[in-house]
């Protein structure tokens, strides 16, 4: 059995010495208040976040930390949506060799050390969100005067040995948690007790809060390409005074003022209702997702759409990358249509095992988020300007695994791209990309589409190719954690990692609670597919 984490801001003592007899225990080391020395606001000429095994001359510099800043549109509209039933966060787990440090094995208060240091490099993660009296503006993002990290970073143990599956359960139990929005939107936990030396790090972070430009998620800045941690240059951070509700009733009419046609947009969203579509508000989409959006009749009936309940299951599989790629030379095609062909036969295997009636012309539709520049192709390194977010019909009733990706391949050619899309050894080498980044940008492209269009999200993130470590410790895995959008049973993420494709899967309670047959069917479908391509 495996116990949920107890929140180390509001449980009291007594009740920890109770937990100590169940199989998962928590505890919470002593505040540790945040490094305040003298106002000192970084320009974006500070120490670089060097992933020098992705890019010898990375370009993620600490950034600019105004006071204040609006959310966008989108945000906004995602910070709306967050409610008990219904998290909207970006969330990554990943599972370290706890025995390769150089020193002494990552522990807490060295992970807080660690995050502490890096802070400057993702300062919107010492934010937090404000609203505007009267809704007579968007929300603003406001320095949290009582930032606590230890509030943030906690620490949660499985009953040594401890198993995948248990952490699995630990990952999705605290992963069904809404966040505090009266705090910076983020949490991390460093779980311990994991069998053969590992630990892990669950990380969730609020999608309003990640947006891959001005927000890169927190467990990008913590990773290294060496054991010994990169150095990081003292952090003389300190909070401005937060402003008080006339100073944001003040400060939005002013923009208002100055910005006349924002007056309609902010009557608009102080009426809306917080259950429409995420992100319809300033968002513009590529032409051929709209071609798309409109030439569709309905969405093919699947248990993959039903009301969600506010529990999640989380599952995961692991494949060999030397695979995809054999295939990928042996059909010419892309790795990406390997990844999803191989997804294909995945979910076929497991509606057969759900007795699910299926012809060959069956399908299920898919949002598959495509990284691509916005104008012209760009020369210098930069991330992606635009993910588009295209829809896929997953021919899940084709039993020959070679029709399978020959549909797929034909889906996803040149037609369907974006014109200047980013092929995956690019992203690798753009300056500032990471994995988890990039599936909180396609998670927010994907979320433009009205609810009952589609059957499933699937984002493919390519990741390092060399080991990263953290604090020491060797990165083994790391696993996205979608959320579920409005009435998606479950949502698919996968990130490459030095030779491996890590699968991530995340599901509603209720709906999936065969979601292991599913991450089974991975590897046995990527063993199909090899089989009949070589």
């Amino acid at each position: 059995m495996v116990g949920v984490a107890a929140d180390p801001a509001t449980t009291p003592s007594s009740h920890l010495r109770r937990q100590r007899s169940r199989p998962l225990y928590h505890c919470e080391p002593p505040r540790k208040p945040a490094k305040r020395v003298s106002e000192n606001p970084h320009n974006g000429a500070g120490t670089t976040a060097d992933w020098s095994q992705w890019s010898a001359d990375s370009g993620l510099r600490r950034a600019d930390t105004s006071v204040i800043a609006r959310l966008t549109p989108q945000d906004a509209e995602f910070f709306r949506l967050e409610s008990t039933t219904h998290p909207v966060h970006i969330g990554s787990l990943i599972v370290l060799d706890n025995t390769t440090g150089d020193d002494r094995p990552l522990d807490y208060p060295a992970l807080v050390d660690l995050v502490e240091a890096r802070l400057p490099l993702a300062p919107r993660y010492r934010r937090k969100v404000r609203q505007v009296p009267l809704s007579l503006g968007r929300p603003v993002w406001v320095e949290d005067s009582r930032f606590d990290i230890t509030y943030h970073i906690r620490r949660s143990a499985l009953p040594a040995p401890g198993s995948d599956e248990q952490l699995h359960e630990l990952a999705a139990r605290l992963g069904s948690r809404p966040l505090d929005p009266a705090r910076p939107l983020w949490e991390m936990y460093l779980i311990e007790g994991l069998s053969g030396g590992r630990c892990a790090i669950y990380t969730k972070s609020h999608a309003a809060l990640v947006d891959g430009v001005a927000a890169l998620e927190i467990g990008h800045v913590v990773a290294d390409t060496a054991e010994s941690p990169r150095e990081i240059a003292d952090d003389q951070w300190q909070p401005g005074r937060e402003p008080s509700d006339t100073d944001l009733l003040l400060g939005a009419l002013g923009h208002l003022a100055a910005q006349p046609t924002s007056a309609v947009e902010v009557l608009r969203e102080a009426g809306a209702n917080a259950a429409g579509v995420i992100g319809t508000a300033g968002r513009t989409l590529d032409s051929v997702v709209s071609a798309v959006r409109s030439a569709t009749s309905g969405t093919p009936d699947s248990p993959l759409n039903a009301r969600t309940c506010r529990q999640r299951r989380f599952a995961t599989a692991v494949t060999d990358l030397a695979d995809y790629k054999r295939i990928h030379q042996q059909a010419g095609c892309t790795i990406n249509d390997v990844v999803l062909a191989v997804m294909t036969g995945a979910l076929r295997n497991w509606l057969l095992s759900r007795n699910k009636g299926m012809t060959e012309s069956t399908v299920l539709r898919a949002v598959v988020p495509m990284s691509g520049y916005g104008g012209e192709p760009r020369t210098g390194r930069s991330l992606p300007s635009a993910i588009t977010p295209l829809l896929i019909s997953l021919p899940v009733g084709e039993p020959s695994p070679v029709m399978r990706l020959s549909h797929i391949a034909h889906a996803t050619s040149a037609e369907g791209r974006p014109r200047h899309a980013v092929r995956a050894r690019t992203l690798v080498h753009l300056a500032g990309f990471a994995p988890a980044s990039l599936h909180a940008m396609s998670v927010r492209a994907a979320s433009t589409f009205a609810d009952h269009t589609f059957n499933v999200v699937i984002t493919n993130a390519p990741g390092p190719q060399t080991p990263m470590f953290v604090g020491g410790a060797r990165m083994l895995e790391m696993y996205p954690v979608s959320p579920l959008l409005r009435n998606q049973a479950t949502s698919i993420g996968i990130t490459s990692y030095d030779g491996r494709v890590c699968y991530g899967l995340n599901a509603d309670r209720e709906a999936m609670a065969d979601i292991g047959v599913l991450a089974a069917s991975v590897p046995e479908s990527m063993e199909e597919l090899l089989g009949a391509c070589l």
